[in-house]
This record gives structure tokens, sequence and C-alpha cells, in this order.
């Protein structure tokens, strides 16, 4: 067997690259290329197989997201493109990086049309992460530029704005012979700032203001920022509203976090909005709404700056008074420094002031809700609050939670508060079926650590093959669906719908929100794949359910059937 052709290269290409997971689900035009991975020289890389392409390009999102590093993912020719493209878009939203690699039958078939014959590329386009050449997606048409176009892929993947990239790979190619060195991808340095008349600028126009209002997302995580962060909200004492926020871009015990905004509709977030006379908006897109508003959301006065890796994010649906290209970290700890210089012992005895009139208010809030859950903590059908309550017990101060709890996420927040940068993983994009592949990502990413995975039941259906390829593979995480029988968050969204075109609120909903009939019974779906699970349907069951779960490291599913209501 020849050693010298592309498919070994390439995977050779691989493990100077650090690459020791691959994603994926096989199919014919990608046969050779595994076949090679057999070979012993490349044990280190471990084959991870989901039965649906949309499950491999999840688990490699959260594996990438958990370990800041461009992820693999192998895709089968057309067929197998299309059904992973829904979830390589939640990752270009997220800004995750993945190279996406998917075979074709070859280059000598170009003229013959064969079946699965299609233009992988163009596909592709609307779904990856696109450059100042446009969208991130390659052909490799000779061997000669194999690696080459391989080492484009990950460093074009792991550039902010990062995201996913697509390499197609004809069998034929891999086949040929390929004498390019082997070099380990270099990153490119983005540790970028303003120069310090922009950085002086912008805090000058920030400390005057008697209503301050911060808005970040994942920019601050993927850039460390989070000490940085928190540093001008207290010297600002600004309150501080996730937009594109899925991780711990800031403690969200912090008196000054207010949550997680940015998912719907922008009338909710405009009302914090449009309150502030000034704004500072970081690391996020603005507004990331589904049903975004589309004016008034900044008062007219308002004085705006915005940092950002990514300049076309920076006033593009909004003018601002400063926008800058720079990286979180560096930025915002010399606007930190600069606040210091500028800002007067007045200035600063107000900023205090405010913060402790905030911290009251999220006090008392969160003593509110608190009440509220401890009022129906012992009813049934079992509220969310309870089960979490007692989840929370159980898992260690370093588990990383993988939340598409959708709209139980506000329960689950309450009670296991996350922290540690790290720790905290939310679906974004209004994408659904990120959970239990999401879960198992992460996994793979800290295998040491305990992973829980809470997911809805309308989301498990999308991808609940994903428990195959943890029972095949024995990844242990731990898998909660809250078994609301229905898609509740449709149910709010109409509700909504009906109450901002001024009709009755109290309606019948769609039958088609309803996921009652027939009973899903997401035990016995796992175990049929070979995950062990309980049914949790009251109070005392909790305890015992849980004990089982935590009892080992293998993976293990709790079926809590919750109130149904709104």
């Amino acid at each position: 067997m020849d050693k010298n052709t592309g498919r070994f290269a390439l995977l050779r290409q691989l493990l100077a690259d650090g690459v020791t997971s691959l994603f994926g689900n096989p199919g014919s035009s990608e046969q050779n290329l595994l076949d090679a991975l057999r070979d012993e020289e490349f044990q280190s890389i471990r084959y991870y197989l989901s039965l649906h392409e949309g499950t491999a390009v999840a688990m490699a999102d959260a594996y990438a997201r958990a370990l800041r590093t461009p992820a693999v993912v192998q895709l089968h020719s057309y067929a197998g493109l299309a059904n992973g493209l829904g979830m390589m878009y939640y990752a270009r939203r997220g800004y995750t990086p993945l190279v996406v690699v998917a075979g074709e039958a070859g280059l000598r078939y170009e003229a013959l049309d064969g079946q699965m014959a299609a233009d992988l590329v163009t596909m592709a386009k609307p779904f990856v992460k696109s450059d100042h050449n446009g969208p991130c997606a390659w052909r490799v048409v000779d061997s000669g530029s194999l690696l080459r176009l391989l080492r484009r892929a990950f460093k074009a993947a792991a550039t902010p704005p990062m995201g996913p990239v697509l390499l197609v790979l004809p069998m034929d190619v891999l086949d040929q012979p390929n004498t390019e060195p082997i070099v380990a991808t270099r990153p490119v340095y983005s540790r970028i700032a303003p120069d310090a008349g922009v950085i002086g600028n912008a805090a000058r126009l920030l400390s005057g203001a008697k209503n301050p209002l911060v808005l970040m997302g994942d920019g601050i995580a993927a850039s460390n920022a989070q000490d940085e962060l928190v540093a001008v909200a207290e010297r600002l004492g600004a309150v501080v509203w996730g937009a594109n926020c899925s991780e711990v871009n800031m403690p969200a015990s912090h008196p000054l976090f207010a949550g997680y905004g940015g998912h719907m509709f922008g009338e909710v977030s405009r009302k914090y909005t449009a309150l502030a006379d000034a704004v500072l908006i970081c690391g996020t897109t603005v507004m990331p709404e589904v049903f975004p508003s589309i004016e008034g959301i900044f008062a007219a006065d308002a004085r705006i700056v915005q940092f950002d890796l990514n300049t076309s994010e920076i006033a593009k649906n909004f003018p601002v008074t400063v926008g800058a290209l720079a990286d979180p970290k560096p930025a915002l700890g010399m606007l930190a420094t600069a606040l210091d210089d500028v800002m007067g012992a007045a200035e600063k005895k107000e900023a205090g002031e405010r913060i402790r009139r905030i911290e009251a208010q999220k006090r008392g809030e969160r003593e509110q809700l608190r009440a509220s859950d401890a009022a129906v903590r012992d009813r049934t059908p079992l509220r969310a609050s309870r089960f979490f309550e007692d989840l929370a017990g159980r898992v260690p101060d370093d588990a990383l939670i993988f939340d598409e709890a959708l709209t139980h996420s506000p329960e689950l927040l309450r009670t296991l508060p996350q922290d540690k940068p790290g720790t905290y993983f939310q679906t974004r994009a209004g994408m659904l079926g990120t959970g239990l592949p999401g879960g198992l990502g992460l996994k793979v990413a800290h295998p040491d650590r305990v992973v829980v995975s809470v997911v809805g039941d309308g989301g498990s259906m999308q991808t609940i093959q994903a428990l195959s390829t943890a029972a095949r593979h024995n990844i242990g995480t731990k898998f909660v669906v809250c078994n609301n029988r229905s898609y509740r968050i449709l149910k709010y969204n109409l509700r909504q719908y009906w109450k901002d075109h001024n009709q009755p609120t109290d309606q019948a909903f769609p039958d088609a929100f309803d996921l009652a009939r027939p009973i899903l019974r997401f035990d016995t779906l796992a175990q049929g794949q070979g995950v062990d699970a309980v049914r949790v349907e009251k109070p005392e069951e909790i305890a015992p359910a849980l004990d089982r779960a935590f009892g080992d490291d293998r993976p293990f599913l709790i079926d809590v059937v919750l109130d149904s209501g709104l």
C-alpha cells in the first residue's frame, strides 16, 4: 500500500495541527480516507460516528467551543453536506471554528453527471464564514495543493471573526501522490487594540453617563476578557446585558449582570436599551433577535461606543459615536484605565451608588423568583425549578452545562448560576437539536469533567440518534430532557403575536404545537440506543434518579415529566 498519497498526507497534516478527534458520518466517497485512518500512524485520532450529519456538526461545534480550537467534521457528498448545513449555519452565527471536509466521487467523473454529482462549494457558501475573498469554501483540484488548502481552511476558521469553512475532497485527488511538506498551521495574531486617542475619546463619552449600559456577547469569552469587562462595568456603574450571549462572558452572580437578552422579540430588549444615555457594545451583534425592533433601539442623543474584532458588525444596523476594530481584552483593559483617569470624584461616587441600587434591585427580584419557586416546589406535575434545585446539589463547581432548555432556561440559571468561564454553553441562533450532541461534544473535549446537558423534548427529537453515539463511544454525558409535551416556546411566541395584534390571548393553540400524541418516552428511546435512563414524574423520584445518573461515568438520561402550563 502506497502511503505517500493525499489521503495519508491529509491525516499527517491533521496530526501536525493537533487534531485528536474527528466527527462524522461515513460515505462511499470518503472510504479511502477512513481506510487510511485505520493505520497505526493515526491511532491518536479518534473517529466519533454520528448517525446523522447534524449530530456530527453539533458535536464538533460544542467541542470547538469548549477547547477554543478548530474542530474537524467529515461529511459525505451532497447528501451529508445538506444534512449538516443547518448546524453549520448555527456554527456560523455563533462564530465557532469548524473545518468541514466533504468527499465526492472524483474529478475524473466531472463530465458524466453521476447521481451524486453536485456543486458542494456553491451549496455551502451561505452557511460558511466569509472573509475579504468571499465565502470560505474550496475544492481541491490538484493533489499538490491539498495541504495548502487544508492549512488555509484551518487558518480561516480560526481567524476572527471565526466560523465554519468547507473543503471538498475528490476521492481520486486523495489517491494521487502527494509530496507537500507537513507544516503546522500557525494562527494569525489578532490581539489588537485601538490607539490611546480612540480609547480616551471613548472613556470621555462614557464617563459622564447617568444611565450607562453595556451590551456584550460571546466575543468576550472568546477573548478571555471577562475580568476586563467587569472592571469597565464597575467603573461606570453600568448594568450589563448579554445580547449574542451564550457563554460565561460575565459572572451571572455579579450585581451588574442583568441577564441574557436578544433572543426573540426586539421590544423586550428595547425596554432597557432605549433608556441608556451612554452605551458600550463589545463582542456582540446588535441586536440578534428573531424579530428585532427596527427603530428606537437607542435614545436619539445616546453616546454609543462599539469595539469588535468583526468590523462588519460595527455600526451595521445602528449609528455609533465611536467604532473601532479591537480585541475585547486589551481594549477593555485600556478603557478601564482611561476611565480611572477621566472620571472625577463625583462621577465615581455616582457610579458606586448606581451599583448599590442595581444590586438591591437584583437581590429583590431574585428573592421574589425564589419565593415563587418555593410555592410550587412539591407540586405534581413537576416544576422545572424543583428538579434543577436538586440537580444543583449534585453537580460539582467545575461541571460543564449545555443549556437547550429554552423556556426552562430561566429556572436552570436561577439554580445553577454560571460564574466560571468555560462552564456554561447555551444553544444559539434559534436552532433546535443542539443539546444532545452538544453535551457529547463537551464531554469529548473534557472527559474528566462532569457534563450535564439539559434539553427540551422537541429539540431532543431533532437529534435523538446522538444517544447511539454516546453509547457506542461510552461518552458519559448526563442528559436531562424537560418533557413538557409541547413546543412550549412557540406557545409563548404566538401569545405575544396575539397581544401585538390586539387578539385574545386565551385562544387555543395550533394542534401542531402539541407533542402529547403519541406519548414520547425518552427513557425507552434512550434504552433502545444503549443508554441507561429513567423517567421522573414525582418529587420523590428525583433523588433516586440523580443517584443513578451520577453513580458512574457512563451516559445516562433522565426523562423529567414537567408541567406543560405557561
